[in-house]
């Protein structure tokens, strides 16, 4: 080794020791997506991805919203290219309201909204600005990744409460709750994802939804709706969401990513009034305005555009491609592997015999060209999982029945060697 690589080694060890010391406890927390992880390895020549929970944009007019954004730069850029507003753009907002109408919220102010970078950042500013360490976060079991490890990220302690077929289960909620407050927790919030819940698919009963939120009202405790997914539907009825009939107790996360395009980045909170100055300061001590350009460019695709077209062209290529799953995995798996059966959203979440740990069956199914997610990242519990996600959305049915052919093996193997 030349002795220039050799101290510069040398230097960068010295460097990483002396700088541990300077971490905070809060960066201990911090844990790199599981997601995210094989989303880079799934992006492999020849691999098949059933992984990452991307929408389909090849249906989307790119030419014309090229054009837009041209135009938009060229007609408004001192506006679109300078900051903005922390709250974001009063048309976006009020076109926001008129989203949120399509999905059966019917009484949001523009006023309470916060235009965010992603629902991801609204996570994380309710987190920082509800939350001290040790407070308890209630959550779903699964639940998103990301959710978990931006709570985790700010010593938060997320407790899972049993779902079903019909979702959240009420009685599990209160028991849970119960048995936290007999031991002198403090619980802040519950995280929902009540349609085509991330990962599992499953939705929230519409007679299950309002007893979720009155038993949280009775605890004082928030409610944190997030519902990317809810106009994705397959027969294009949404349920009404939790935060409808409940403005003053639950927060409601919407975002851009799932109906229109990940790469925007944008999405928004609706807050109740009593507690929007503070979320909002939080949001712009975070990203000191969302960006002004795709704002403009979203608020264009949302007037200009068919985008509940274009969301109805979409809710059939996902209702086809789910069902093709579902035939391919009723066809190549056997009877003792169950999976579940989603009215809408991206995913499929399945569940194989007790004692199988899906984590090392991912790595057999790269090597046979095929990508999921094991069960283990949408749990708080560091205990391995028997379920894994498959999401539908982004791959063709051709590419669906394909992954699953390379899949199904290597499950079938797994199920074998257990009951040996």
């Amino acid at each position: 080794m030349p002795a220039e690589t050799e101290a510069a080694l040398v230097r960068a060890v010295d460097s990483a020791h002396r700088h541990e010391a300077l971490f905070s406890d809060r960066a201990a927390n911090i844990k790199q997506s599981a997601v995210r992880d094989v989303f880079d390895i799934s992006i492999r020549p020849g691999l098949v991805s059933l992984a990452g929970g991307s929408p389909y944009l090849r249906s989307l007019p790119l030419k014309e919203l090229g054009d837009t954004a041209q135009q938009i730069i060229a007609e408004h850029g001192l506006e679109a290219l300078q900051y903005g507003g922390g709250q974001g753009m009063e048309k976006l907002r009020q076109q926001i309201c008129e989203v949120m109408a399509a999905e059966g919220i019917t009484d949001a102010d523009p006023a309470d909204l916060v235009v965010t970078t992603g629902s991801q950042s609204a996570q994380d500013v309710a987190a920082k600005v509800f939350c001290n360490p040790g407070d308890v976060i209630l959550c779903e079991d699964p639940t998103y990744v990301g959710a978990l490890n931006t709570f985790e990220a700010y010593q938060v302690d997320v407790q899972a409460v049993a779902m079903d077929d019909d979702g959240l289960v009420p009685e599990a909620l209160q028991q849970r709750i119960d048995e936290l407050q007999s031991e002198g927790r403090t619980i802040k919030a519950l995280y929902t994802i009540p349609s085509f819940n991330n990962p599992s698919g499953i939705t929230l009963k519409a007679s299950r939804r309002q007893v979720i939120v009155d038993i949280c009202k009775k605890h004082n405790i928030l409610v944190l709706e997030d519902n990317p997914y809810g106009l994705l539907r397959f027969d294009g009825k949404p349920l009404t969401p939790l935060r409808e009939g409940n403005p003053d107790d639950v927060i409601y996360l919407g975002s851009f990513s799932k109906i229109f395009a990940p790469g925007v980045r944008l999405g928004w909170a609706l807050v109740p009034k009593h507690l929007h100055r503070r979320f909002y300061l939080a949001c712009e001590a975070v990203v000191l305005c969302p960006s002004p350009l795709t704002q403009m460019l979203v608020s264009a695709y949302l007037s200009d555009y068919d985008w509940l077209g274009h969301l109805e062209t979409t809710r059939a290529l996902y209702s086809e491609r789910c069902s093709t799953m579902l035939s391919a995995l009723a066809q190549h798996l056997p009877a003792s592997a169950t999976w579940t059966r989603p009215d809408g959203g991206f995913f499929i979440w399945v569940t194989l015999p007790e004692g199988i740990d899906t984590y090392p069956l991912l790595y057999k199914a790269i090597d046979a060209g095929v990508v999921f997610i094991p069960g283990a990242a949408f749990t708080p519990s560091d205990a391995p999982s028997n379920k894994l996600r498959l999401a539908f959305s982004a791959v063709s049915s051709e590419d669906i029945v394909t992954g699953i052919e390379r899949l199904a093996p290597i499950l079938q193997e797994a199920i074998a060697s257990n009951r040996a």
